[in-house]
């Protein structure tokens, strides 16, 4: 038995976890987490440089509808979470033959659902674009871009639930690798496509979609065939979604999807606000915000960690130790955070290159990424308490904090800001909402109303 296994079975036995075993879990699940996470950034990064050495009109057209690509992925990860929560606390009680059942009725749950938003997307993906204020000049790369992206989204939600369920199980090794694999796979289809055969922005979105496809059926593989905890042979159930299911997976789900509308609703509002600045305004924002993502990214990495530590914590009985994971993981993230955006104040210039060659993008993406540099800290604080409040159930609450935080504070502060400073107003608005959202998720995770879920 590993190490980590060891110290899991610890966990879920009840045995006592010394703060240095705890500290090493933490680690030791939120490492692959982050590599995971910086896998998915790598993609990103690789789209965006791609695309953006085709012409700032060709990376405008993508930055127009990436806000809105994130609101149909977050539907996906949304869907995930209502029934990977769930698993990860019956793993914590040892109860892995419902966890199993519960992983079944989730896969077909989530690809029907997965199904009616890809069909909305491409319903609506001729005129998003223009709903969303862009110029003729990059429309229809715009609209070609988000029609693919949602014809692949049934992929990605199965992409998306079968690493979330492995990570449920405390296996956060096999989706790091598989998110390795998608990066090298992206480089290599996505030049295929976009220069070899001449796609363009059509070429990013095939290759990307492609990749995930390829990449992510090991881990459906994996989870079936070899998981200890989740592997489908050990025992036979109905794939069919029961009431008791579904109703639990709402209860998570239903705030997230909230929670999803609110916070990537207002990224679309940001983009209608930063839109009348100009193609350079939008590209260099579309850019920044990808360069941003090394940040965050061992917070999102160890966010995953927090909320399977958390889930088996409560699933075992013991929410005085998912408390202290809550914090431990808080404690990690922010010191790599803070590290991160030091490096990216100092660097910022190299980062925004890789992206363009076009020297006014460049320019305008460094100003704004020197003012983001100043969040990071607080930014880790609202993401890792965020995933530790998924873990235990608890979504109304976060949701109505966040829904708080971006609209009243970010939106109220860029319709100010923006018109008066251009697009660094609009950054310095978003870097004072996410001191204000880390402040009010410590305060939540001091308490104790947030581990009152149990679905054992």
């Amino acid at each position: 038995m590993s190490v980590k296994d060891r110290l899991l079975d610890k966990l879920r036995s009840g045995a006592p976890l010394r703060r240095g075993e705890q500290l090493r879990l933490a680690w030791m699940l939120g490492l692959p987490a982050m590599l995971a996470q910086l896998g998915t950034i790598v993609m990103e990064y690789i789209d965006a440089g791609m695309v953006g050495r085709l012409g700032s009109d060709q990376a405008a057209s993508v930055g127009l509808v990436a806000t809105s690509t994130w609101i149909f992925g977050g539907f996906c990860f949304a869907n995930s979470s209502g029934f990977s929560v769930q698993v990860s606390q019956l793993i914590g009680s040892r109860n892995f033959a419902k966890a199993r059942k519960v992983m079944r009725k989730g896969f077909v749950s989530v690809l029907f659902f997965s199904i009616i938003l890809a069909v909305a997307g491409l319903s609506i993906s001729p005129f998003l674009p223009h709903w969303l204020g862009g110029n003729e000049a990059i429309c229809a790369d715009a609209t070609a871009y988000f029609a693919i992206f949602c014809a692949f989204l049934p992929v990605m939600q199965i992409a998306i639930i079968s690493c979330s369920m492995l990570q449920a199980s405390g296996n956060m090794k096999i989706p790091s690798i598989v998110e390795v694999s998608a990066c090298v796979l992206d480089v290599i289809l996505n030049y295929i496509f976009i220069y070899m055969l001449g796609l363009g922005v059509k070429g990013a979105a095939i290759g990307t979609g492609l990749a995930t496809m390829i990449s992510h059926a090991f881990a459906l593989w994996y989870l079936f065939r070899k998981s200890p905890e989740l592997n489908i042979f050990q025992d036979s159930s109905s794939w069919i979604p029961d009431m008791e299911s579904l109703k639990a997976a709402f209860g998570i789900s239903g705030p997230m999807w909230l929670q999803n509308i609110i916070s990537r609703g207002a990224y679309v509002a940001s983009t209608v606000i930063v839109a009348p600045l100009g193609t350079i305004a939008i590209a260099a924002n579309s850019f920044a915000i990808t360069a941003e993502s090394f940040c965050y990214m061992p917070g999102y990495g160890l966010s995953d960690a927090a909320t399977t530590l958390v889930g088996q914590s409560i699933g075992a009985g013991r929410k005085e130790l998912a408390r202290q994971f809550a914090w431990i993981t808080t404690g990690l993230a922010a010191l790599l955070m803070t590290t991160a955006g030091i490096l990216m104040y100092i660097f910022a210039p190299q980062m925004m290159g890789l992206l363009t060659n076009d020297s006014e993008v460049i320019a305008l993406g460094v100003k704004v990424l020197r003012i983001e540099a100043f969040a990071e800290t607080m930014y880790a604080a609202s993401i890792i308490a965020y995933g530790s409040c998924v873990g235990a159930g608890d979504t109304m609450v976060p949701m109505l904090m966040n829904f708080a935080s971006m609209w009243v504070v970010r939106i109220g502060l860029a319709m100010i800001l923006t018109p008066a400073m251009g697009l660094a107003g609009y950054w310095v608005a978003m870097c004072i909402e996410l001191n204000v959202r880390g402040l009010i998720f410590l305060l939540r995770i001091k308490g104790k109303r947030w581990m009152k879920k149990e679905f054992v």
